[in-house]
């Protein structure tokens, strides 16, 4: 990379905190709400079978690919609806679930790397998912927050990195944007104009075929050693 860049865009499952695991706690939760309002729903639509039916609902709705938030509820509302409960506890029982999935459990290097990263570029959040920063405690590393619920479209689609770009006011050259997924994050900023680069926590083989990010690194903390061990980084904001 010749030039460091100007702001950076952030990724955040799967590159701040494992997502899974926080996605697991929220079904179990969800499940321990209906079992206490909703025992209806809760003995026809264990967790597995709510997985399956919200699946059901992403392929039916395809229009909300960018949406969970609106996939979850839909399911709600079905399985409530199907099983004789009442439909109006959809938001409750959503916010039950979704009260634990912001209960995330952060990669050891991460939020020391999002502070020194943030204290020395604008930041943007750029997710696909539903993640609620304030909840979470970390809206003040942010300079702003493009969910793809909100953009009506889904990283890897270029208009949502643009968006990014134009809320931070820069170009697309000039953000580096930061991921965990080398479909989604990288080649989508890539496609778009950004430079790129992965997270490879897992240190996975880079997908044939794809051309490689601008940098690739194990963790958060290894991109900020590397933004910062260059004679520019630490110039004001």
């Amino acid at each position: 990379m010749e030039t460091l860049p100007r702001a950076l865009s952030l990724d955040l499952d799967d590159t701040l905190w494992p997502i899974w695991p926080s996605i697991e706690r929220a079904e179990r939760a969800l499940d321990a709400y209906l079992r206490e309002h909703c025992p209806r729903t809760a003995n026809r639509f264990p967790v597995h079978r709510m997985r399956r039916l919200r699946e059901e609902v992403a392929a039916e709705h395809p229009h909300l690919v960018h949406d969970f938030t609106r996939q979850r509820l839909i399911s709600l509302q079905l399985a409530l609806e199907r099983s004789g409960d009442d439909v109006s506890r959809a938001d409750e029982a959503f916010e039950a679930f979704f009260a634990s999935r912001n209960q995330v459990e952060f990669y050891p290097d991460a939020l020391a790397a999002l502070a020194r990263l943030s204290a020395r570029w604008p930041v943007a959040a750029l997710t696909n998912g539903n993640a609620d920063l304030a909840r979470i405690g970390i809206d003040g590393h942010f300079q702003c927050f493009i969910s793809a619920r909100d953009q009506g479209h889904a990283k890897p689609d270029t208009p949502i990195f643009l968006a990014t770009c134009e809320r931070l006011g820069l170009e697309p050259a000039q953000v580096l944007h930061i991921g965990d997924d080398p479909l989604l994050d990288v080649m989508g900023a890539r496609r778009a104009g950004l430079r790129s680069c992965w997270i490879n926590r897992k240190k996975d083989s880079w997908p044939l075929g794809l051309p490689r990010p601008d940098l690739e690194f194990a963790t958060l903390a290894g991109l900020a050693d590397w933004l910062e061990s260059h004679p520019d980084a630490t110039e004001p904001r």
